[in-house]
């Protein structure tokens, strides 16, 4: 009878699922830390470890809405010096399977900043490998595109329309100082005319009586 009671309780650490790097749902991680923050560079540990497990216990979490996610659901294998490790997430409700890798991935993908943020690292210094590095999200413009195109179409024309407005202006008040000048030249002109007729007239048209008596007693 006891030895059936020893035989029951060793039974669920039996079924738990082992993690290794040839498990199909498994990932591998692969961390530089000395890269990126240099002489700030912190060691990697248990404690270490165990942040890493709750980040995506986390993430777990979020994704799939289930609470029941913790670190001993994140089982890690093959560690190595350069910090580099193999990881499974283990279903919460039957700790004999998997979660399956395309799960796995959508959490990551989901909380990859925080997860990033946690460790200082970037999606270049914390690699997981076969999950592509997280995309920016488009920014979406307030303004719709359409209406600045219309903006600077519209603009262009207004533009177009007040130059071609102050072009004539300065045309018309050009035209008009020319022909200003022309009426002052044309008058200037009939000044002249006038001046000169009056001396031509005083010259040559004047009879001088005395010079005409002296040329007949002259006959005489």
């Amino acid at each position: 009878m006891f030895s059936l009671l020893l035989l029951l309780l060793s039974l669920p650490p039996a079924l738990a699922l082992e993690c290794s790097k040839d498990h199909q749902d498994g990932y591998q991680v692969r961390l530089s830390i000395k890269t990126a923050l240099g002489d700030q560079a912190y060691d990697w540990n248990e404690s270490e470890l165990f942040l890493f497990k709750a980040t995506i216990a986390f993430a777990m979490r979020k994704y799939t809405k289930n609470e029941t996610y913790d670190v001993s659901n994140i089982v890690v294998c093959n560690e190595t010096p350069r910090v580099s490790f193999w990881f499974i997430v283990v279903n919460p409700e039957n700790p004999t399977l998997a979660i399956t890798k395309t799960r796995v991935e959508e959490a990551v993908r989901v909380s990859r900043n925080r997860i990033n943020n946690a460790f200082l690292l970037t999606d270049k210094t914390l690699e997981f490998l076969g999950i592509p590095p997280t995309l920016a999200t488009p920014v979406t413009p307030a303004t719709p595109p359409w209406l600045i195109v219309f903006g600077v179409v519209i603009g262009a024309v207004c533009a177009g329309i007040v130059a071609l407005l102050i072009s004539s202006f300065v045309r018309g008040k050009r035209a008009n100082k020319a022909k200003e000048f022309a009426e002052e030249d044309d008058q200037a002109k009939g000044a002249d005319k006038g001046i000169s007729g009056e001396t031509f007239e005083d010259r040559n048209g004047v009879y001088n009586q005395a010079f005409s008596d002296d040329d007949r007693f002259t006959q005489l």
